[in-house]
C-alpha cells in the first residue's frame, strides 16, 4: 500500500493559529484512500521539527512527504521547487532558538529540488480554482530546514516536497491579509498528494521566475 506523510505546523510568532496544521486535520478527517495517510502538526523549531520529521518516517518508510507550512503575505498556494542548506532565522522559533548562517543539514550539498512533480500539482491545484504558483524560495526559517531535511531522509524512492499556504479567511489576523479559505487550502494539499502519487513525469512548460 502507498503511504503519504503530510505535516504541518502549530502556531509561531505570537499568532493563535497557523492553518497549515488546521488544513492537514481537515484533509485527516475526510481522507478516504486508497493510500494509507499520516498525519502530523511539527513544532516550529529547528531541533524539534527535524527530529520529529526524520522518526516519522523512519517508521512510516513514506512513499510521499508533502509538508505544508504558513507564508503569511502570500496570496496563492506556494508549492516550492528548491530547498536550500541555510539556516538564517529572522526571528526565533518557538524555543526561543534564532540560528544565523547555520546548515540545516552539515556537509550536505547546497540545495535540493523537490521531487514531487511540482509544475503538475501546481497545475492541478489552478485547475480546480484555487490560487497556486510554483515558488522557487522556501525562505532559510523552519519551513525550508523541514524541506531539506525531508529530502536528505527520504530514501530515492520516495518524493519529498513542501506546500506554503496563505492565512486561512478563517483565522487571519486582520482584515487586510491575504487569505484563502480553510476549505481550499485543504483541498489544495489533497490535491498535491493526489498528484504526487499519480504524476510519474513533470509538465513541461515554462514556470520559471526573472526575479
Amino acid at each position: 500500500m502507498t503511504t503519504v506523510l503530510l505535516t504541518g505546523f502549530e502556531p509561531f510568532g505570537g499568532d493563535a493559529v497557523n492553518p497549515s496544521g488546521d488544513a492537514l486535520r481537515v484533509v485527516a478527517e475526510r481522507w478516504s484512500g486508497p493510500e494509507a495517510l499520516v498525519t502530523a502538526v511539527l513544532p516550529v523549531t529547528f531541533e524539534g521539527a527535524a527530529r520529529l520529521l526524520r522518526e516519522l518516517m523512519a517508521e512510516h518508510r513514506p512513499d510521499v512527504v508533502i509538508a505544508a507550512g504558513l507564508a503569511g503575505g502570500r496570496a496563492a498556494i506556494g508549492v516550492e521547487r528548491i530547498a536550500v542548506n541555510l539556516i538564517d532565522a529572522r526571528i526565533p522559533d518557538n524555543d526561543g532558538v534564532q540560528p544565523v548562517d547555520a546548515p540545516s543539514v552539515a556537509g550536505a550539498e547546497a540545495a535540493r529540488f523537490a521531487t514531487p512533480p511540482v509544475k503538475a500539482v501546481t497545475r492541478a491545484i489552478a485547475d480546480a480554482g484555487i490560487a497556486a504558483e510554483l515558488s522557487h524560495s522556501a525562505g532559510t526559517f523552519v519551513c525550508n530546514h523541514v524541506f531539506f531535511t525531508a529530502l536528505d531522509a527520504a530514501s530515492s524512492a520516495t518524493r519529498a516536497g513542501f506546500i506554503h499556504v496563505p492565512w486561512s479567511a478563517e483565522s487571519a489576523p486582520d482584515s487586510s491579509a491575504a487569505t484563502l479559505p480553510l476549505a481550499d487550502i485543504a483541498r489544495a494539499l489533497e490535491i498535491a498528494v493526489r498528484t504526487s502519487v499519480a504524476v510519474a513525469e513533470d509538465v513541461s512548460a515554462p514556470a520559471g521566475a526573472l526575479h
